[in-house]
């Protein structure tokens, strides 16, 4: 009777737990989603992006010379131009000198003529005999500011600090000896009594105009210098003489620190070396800084559309600005640039 009751006890309990079972699996149908709302109208389709404004291929050629010491500085632009705006155009750089230059400018046989000194009122009146207006059919720009700098042998240890009356004098004909071999000694007592071999750029050159007009001041150099065609020439012959001098654009000696000293020189408040942060015209290397140019015969540039477009590229700021440095030349302030730049835009 016992064993019947727990029976009836389980079969009681298992019935509760089907039914609490089926309870807790009876779940509540989710709400009916909402409908979904119509779709909007569809937005205006989006004004295609103006594409890249490209590049005009160009082709054709662009005929440079003039300034030996313009050149690196000429020929790094044309170069960057052609590699990376106009790959079509031929670039052509040559380093003839400022005044050959100009004889081959003014005739109308370059499309630029490169010059480490301005250009001269007799070749200004030589382009007006061709029928070219300086100011209007030809433009002078500006492309940097360059530091004439004495350099002397690794070996001279004596004459690296010089005032610029020394430089001047020892330049001199007859300042010192009739035959103008001066000896170092007759500089400063103290130096060697060894001659003093003078070099520098021939008469091609606007270094040597510059030199002789600005700081000789028109006064006749020494017999004895020795007057080279290539700054190369001069690197070389410095290089491997103990008693040698010689002048010449920044750049040059820049890119021959290996090879030469450059002299420091005392303008009157004491030596200063020259450098791209002592070289300009405010500076303390003014004394011997100049700006070097190019020139560009306009009516080429209006008939020849590589000619306008290499001119604009010069003064642009991928230009001289970006690369006056890296060639040993002080940058003009960005203004310039800028106005040379407006310059050329205007021309029709």
């Amino acid at each position: 009777m016992k064993n019947l009751k727990v029976l009836g006890v389980l079969m009681l309990v298992s019935m509760m737990m089907l039914s609490l079972t089926a309870c807790g699996s009876k779940t509540e149908a989710a709400p009916a989603a909402e409908p979904a709302p119509a779709p909007a109208a569809a937005a205006p389709a989006a004004e295609p992006a103006a594409p890249a404004e490209e590049t005009t291929k160009l082709e054709g050629q662009v005929i440079i010379d003039g300034s030996g010491t313009v050149y690196p500085l000429m020929a790094n632009i044309a170069e960057d131009y052609m590699v990376n705006v106009q790959p079509d155009v031929s670039v052509q750089v040559g380093r003839a000198g400022s005044s050959a230059g100009f004889k081959k400018f003014i005739p109308g046989e370059t499309d630029f003529s490169d010059a480490s000194r301005a250009i001269k009122d007799k070749e200004v009146e030589g382009l007006k005999e061709q029928g070219y207006e300086f100011g209007k059919d030809v433009y002078e720009f500006k492309l940097a500011y360059d530091g004439v700098t004495m350099v002397i042998n690794k070996d001279n240890d004596w004459a690296t600090e010089m005032t610029k009356d020394e430089i001047v004098n020892m330049y001199l004909a007859g300042k010192f000896k009739e035959d103008d071999k001066v000896l170092w000694s007759d500089i400063r007592p103290e130096w060697p009594a060894e001659e003093i071999k003078f070099y520098g750029p021939n008469e091609n050159h606007g270094t040597y105009e510059f030199f002789f007009e600005k700081i000789l001041d028109e006064q006749p150099m020494v017999k004895t210098a020795s007057l080279q065609q290539e700054y190369s020439t001069l690197v070389d012959l410095v290089s491997k003489d103990k008693n040698a001098i010689a002048y010449f654009g920044y750049g040059y000696y820049a890119s021959n620190k290996d090879k030469l000293t450059a002299v420091k020189v005392d303008f009157g408040n004491g030596p200063v070396e020259p450098t791209l942060d002592t070289i300009g015209e405010e500076l303390d290397y003014a004394g011997f800084t100049r700006p070097v140019f190019t020139y560009l015969n306009v009516k080429y540039a209006l008939e020849k559309p590589q000619v306008l477009d290499y001119a604009k590229y010069v003064v642009s700021p991928e230009g001289a600005a970006r690369l006056a440095g890296a060639n040993g030349f002080a940058p003009m302030p960005k203004s310039v640039y800028e106005g040379y730049a407006k310059q050329l835009d205007a021309l029709k």
